[in-house]
């Protein structure tokens, strides 16, 4: 199948190539031109002069909020033959999502939301977890390409992808402000990090944080997952916001907020999304790494 691909980044870069690998034949746009560079070399995958270059049957965006994929929409839809599909594996907010929507089927055009979850690496490696939502026959166009990149969910109708992978993202940042959190108190009492990983991950408060976040990038000082922490902020505030309309209590949410705020407030603009320990450590007044 013909494909095109819009966003070279972290994960973008490894997904074109994915899909190329899978037999694909892929085209790529990204205003990186060295990005773009890069991944034409891969074999399957060629340069698009411009976002009308990548039309094709199916569309891929990997791109950093609603307004980028709906900015290269414009100028991709008028491009697109009906009946084609839009798939947006960023992380948008649910009414960019529709409203997106709402602009594609002005020319006959479908859009899945379908953000992914995972690595650099799980995106190189096909072992993405992709939230996919939109209507049934779209989702069914989409299934092909989005089995290649990973583990494609059916989660619901349109938007609902990108609420998922929102909250999902709060609850990751949960995760790891508050592993930071307890381990810095253990610090405190002389325990060591390993060791209180190690317990912890064969007990009832491990996560993804206390087994991949903290050993694999936090521990070693290299505070390289991959993932901006300007992109987390933004989706725990699509999360807090989702949260604060669907009414109720919601405490951790608003607290995880205000912590990351305040975070990337302090910490410098191009922060992975990890540094936000690094920003506790400085508040603790002492290092969680040994």
């Amino acid at each position: 199948m013909r494909v095109g691909f819009a966003g070279l980044g972290a994960m973008g870069g490894g997904m074109c190539r994915r899909l190329a690998d899978s037999g694909h034949e892929v085209s790529v746009f990204d205003l990186d031109v060295e990005a773009v560079r890069r991944a034409a070399a891969h074999p399957g995958v060629t340069a698009a002069s411009d976002v009308p270059g990548l039309a094709a049957p199916v569309v891929v965006t990997m791109l950093p909020d609603g307004a980028a994929v709906r900015q290269v929409a414009e100028a991709l839809l008028p491009a697109l033959e009906p009946g084609a599909l839009i798939v947006d594996t960023g992380s948008s907010a649910p009414a960019d999502t529709l409203e997106l929507g709402r602009r594609a089927a002005e020319f006959g055009v479908a859009v899945v939301d379908a953000p992914v979850s995972g690595s650099p690496a799980a995106a190189r490696a096909g072992e993405l977890t992709l939230m996919a939502a939109g209507d049934t026959d779209a989702l069914d166009l989409a299934e092909e390409v989005l089995s290649a990149l990973g583990r494609p969910h059916r989660v619901g109708p349109p938007g609902a992808g990108h609420a998922l992978k929102a909250l999902n993202n709060l609850l990751s940042a949960v995760n790891l402000a508050a592993v930071a959190e307890v381990m810095l108190a253990g610090r405190a009492f002389g325990l060591e990090p390993d060791v209180m990983l190690e317990v912890i991950n064969a007990s009832t408060g491990r996560n993804h944080a206390s087994q991949t976040k903290l050993p694999d990038h936090v521990l070693p000082g290299t505070f390289d997952s991959g993932f901006a922490l300007r992109l987390m902020l933004k989706d725990i505030r699509i999360a807090a916001g989702l949260q604060a309309d669907a009414g109720g209590p919601a405490p951790f949410g608003t607290a995880c907020r205000e912590l990351w705020e305040r975070a990337g407030a302090e910490l410098p603009a191009g922060a992975d999304n990890v540094e936000v320990v690094r920003w506790l450590e400085d508040a603790a007044g002492r290092e969680l790494r040994a």
